[in-house]
């Protein structure tokens, strides 16, 4: 009797303090990326509810890829559904979210200490509407034994990478083993198919929300593409590769070269994997005569506009954007930094030495048209560049129907 009083005792003394309890403590539930490593985000979380015992942060994982994620997340908010307090969302995703007000901007953020492309990504109307979880951009992947072999250096433009392509091909002799290995298919990533080449003449798609579409980098574009099949350089049914088919292609060895994500080096790298220790990045290469230019990747934190704790999601936000956290997952999981100076801070070097290779490519990335109507802008494009990879559209047919329809889109 006496111990049941005194445990009420410190527990009224707990509440009168604002100290927490069980029935207390603000609970958050965060949803993030099956693909971002959900067990060493656990651990961040462990280490913030250790520091704030007020806290209590459980985690939704899902969508394997970045569409499934988008469908599931649009459905979620449409419904402005309370359960989810903070969502990770692609890097494309920020504006869409804002527009449809599905996401609280963030309270004074200086965003000049993260990589520009991100403060860049999530500013929206010169509103912080998300802040970086992790960085990513796409590589150009290369064997690196196969180069030294015939003495070749890394390409810096899509010729240059043709004539290598052929030339270790040939000296090879192995059937197997083709030139260039990318998306084909119509999934997010051939936005950026499209986009590579067609930025690398210095072109822009959107500028300022209004369309700057031009027809003629628009078909040097397609064609560029459709010419590695038809030479075959590319594998003749490129139209049905995805993300991981490419990275598949080089991590099994059937590739000299592959344009994919930062999640293909680890696994690349694996000890069963044929081409460990044989594999170097580099920028993707560019047009004759252009920039040489690649697509952000990346993943971003937003606090759910219809969450009931608001302040205290934004405060964790900001913690898992933090630069100590950008470290750790640097460290202990080979994710990319979103802070310029941890590229070459002696921990991450000596975890991920690969990463000086890296921050070349990551500063230089180039987000994709930022705009709230992306989904539409993005479904539009990768339709048309599937077309011509599956060589039922020209490039000049795919080019006018890119024009017609986002004319309309981007008003």
């Amino acid at each position: 009797m006496i111990a049941q009083r005194a445990t009420l005792l410190v527990a009224g003394a707990m509440l009168a303090l604002g100290g927490p309890t069980a029935a207390t403590a603000t609970e958050l539930k965060m949803f993030i990326s099956s693909q971002g490593q959900p067990n060493l985000w656990r651990q961040v979380l462990d280490k913030y509810q250790a520091a704030h015992p007020d806290v209590k942060v459980t985690l939704e994982a899902g969508g394997n890829t970045s569409d499934a994620q988008a469908q599931y997340l649009n459905t979620v908010m449409a419904a402005k559904d309370a359960s989810l307090d903070i969502l990770m969302l692609d890097v494309i995703r920020p504006a869409q979210f804002s527009a449809a007000g599905w996401t609280e901007p963030f309270r004074a953020e200086d965003m000049s200490r993260y990589l520009p492309a991100y403060a860049s990504a999530d500013t929206i109307n010169g509103k912080v509407t998300a802040l970086p979880a992790f960085a990513d951009a796409q590589f150009l992947y290369y064997r690196k034994d196969l180069l030294q072999k015939y003495g070749l250096a890394p390409p810096r433009t899509w010729d240059e990478l043709k004539t290598e392509a052929k030339q270790v091909a040939t000296g090879e002799g192995n059937p197997n083993l083709f030139g260039l290995s990318f998306v084909g298919k119509a999934i997010e990533g051939a936005n950026c198919t499209f986009l590579v080449p067609y930025w690398s003449q210095g072109k822009e798609l959107v500028s300022d929300g209004k369309l700057t579409f031009d027809r003629d980098a628009a078909i040097k574009s397609l064609a560029l593409w459709k010419g590695f099949i038809d030479d075959g350089i590319a594998k003749k049914n490129t139209a049905e590769v995805a993300t991981d088919d490419v990275r598949k292609d080089f991590q099994a060895g059937n590739a000299v070269f592959a344009v994919n994500w930062s999640y293909a080096w680890a696994l690349a790298q694996s000890k069963d994997s044929p081409v460990a220790g044989k594999v170097g990045v580099v920028r993707v290469p560019a047009m004759t005569a252009g920039t040489q230019s690649t697509c952000l990747g990346g993943w971003e934190f937003g606090v759910s506009a219809f969450s009931t704790h608001k302040r205290e999601a934004e405060m964790l936000v900001e913690y898992l954007a933090g630069e100590e956290t950008s470290k750790f997952l640097a460290v202990n999981g080979a994710l990319l930094p979103t802070y310029g100076a941890l590229y070459t801070d002696a921990d991450v070097v000596s975890a991920a030495p690969w990463f000086a290779d890296a921050k070349a490519v990551v500063e230089t990335a180039r987000p994709r048209p930022v705009t709230p109507r992306y989904n539409e802008v993005s479904e539009t494009i990768r339709t048309a560049v599937n077309a011509v990879m599956a060589g039922v559209s020209t490039p000049e047919q795919a080019a006018d129907a890119i024009q017609s329809r986002l004319l309309r889109v981007l008003k």
